[in-house]
């Protein structure tokens, strides 16, 4: 069932709706408003399959769950929120996306009974129960680690091995844990999270801070440094571009923050977001642009020699 957005939401449009706002806008009816429709009905009411509004093709590989409020184009392997969506849609930056979104809306936000069927399914199809932690020890972790180029030394500061279940399965991975308790869990295989999910910060009482999308190039920048102080800067691992606007209070505490967000365009799109914020934030990514992110650009960079070697010895 979907309901219309109710008065103060509506109130809140004239001055345009924040990012939090608008991601919880509902997909499917965000994609009717765009004049786009399901290549079929859905079948359970959640899952809805479309023609990509983001390329041509015959096939509709573009999903929607409404249940998450999620998309993905199988076709272009790209997925996200709303959010995600308009950015890659409009091609646009985020100020101009806000942009779009003010006025008076017609869009309808999932009713309460929505988000009782996202967490029921949740439960179901992805529950990850934590079962324990210690420091890192197995050795296929630590050969991931080797391979993003990451001492061990340097994770096991930050991180430490994981077990953890999903439907009654056991694994293990790198967990990296957010100021809320759950995890990002990495390994060769996965990269999932535990809920609850939320933002990294580390406070060493600096006056910069330095900030990352994922904990792997958090882990890269501590890696390229290892004896500059720790009191030198803080930190904030965001562990999903989605969650800018929620560092915010604790970014702008600072005198100087540095962005080393991911070259793609959500991250590009929230690099000149933050510029256009105030003239504290700096865009650090000039250092791997020609590379997705910092751990891409340390990771092909080492590699390189390593290659050139063995086609000249071949």
């Amino acid at each position: 069932m979907i309901v219309d957005l109710d008065l103060s939401v509506m109130d809140a449009n004239k001055q345009g709706l924040s990012l939090d706002e608008i991601r919880q806008l509902d997909m499917v009816d965000y994609l009717a408003s765009l004049g786009f429709e399901p290549a079929k009905p859905s079948r359970n009411g959640v899952d809805y399959y479309y023609l990509s509004p983001l390329r041509n093709e015959a096939d509709a590989s573009f999903h929607v769950n409404r249940s998450k409020n999620k998309w993905y184009d199988h076709g272009d392997g790209k997925g996200g929120n709303l959010i995600d969506f308009g950015l890659l849609y409009f091609n646009c930056t985020i100020g101009e996306l806000k942009e779009k979104f003010g006025g008076n809306l017609s869009f309808h936000q999932p009713t309460d009974m929505s988000f009782v069927a996202n967490k029921n399914s949740d439960k179901v199809a992805n529950k990850i129960i934590i079962k324990g932690d210690r420091p890192i020890w197995s050795y296929p972790l630590k050969n991931y680690l080797h391979e993003r180029m990451v001492p061990v030394s340097v994770a096991e500061q930050f991180c430490c091995e994981v077990s953890y279940e999903i439907e009654g399965r056991s694994f293990y991975a790198i967990g990296f844990k957010n100021d809320a308790g759950g995890y990002e869990l990495r390994n060769k295989i996965v990269k999932q999270s535990s809920a609850p999910k939320d933002i990294t910060t580390i406070n060493n009482g600096a006056k910069t801070v330095q900030v990352f999308e994922g904990f792997f190039d958090f882990l890269t920048y501590k890696s390229m440094r290892p004896q500059e102080p720790s009191a030198s800067s803080n930190f904030v691992i965001l562990n999903s571009a989605a969650f800018f606007e929620r560092a915010r209070p604790f970014m702008e505490q600072h005198e100087t923050i540095g962005l080393w967000l991911d070259n793609d365009t959500t991250g590009i799109a929230y690099t000149k977001y933050a510029l256009s914020l105030d003239k504290s934030y700096r865009d650090e990514s000039g250092l791997y642009s020609k590379y997705k992110d910092l751990n891409d650009w340390l990771t092909k960079k080492e590699l390189a020699p390593k290659k050139q070697l063995k086609q000249k010895i071949g």
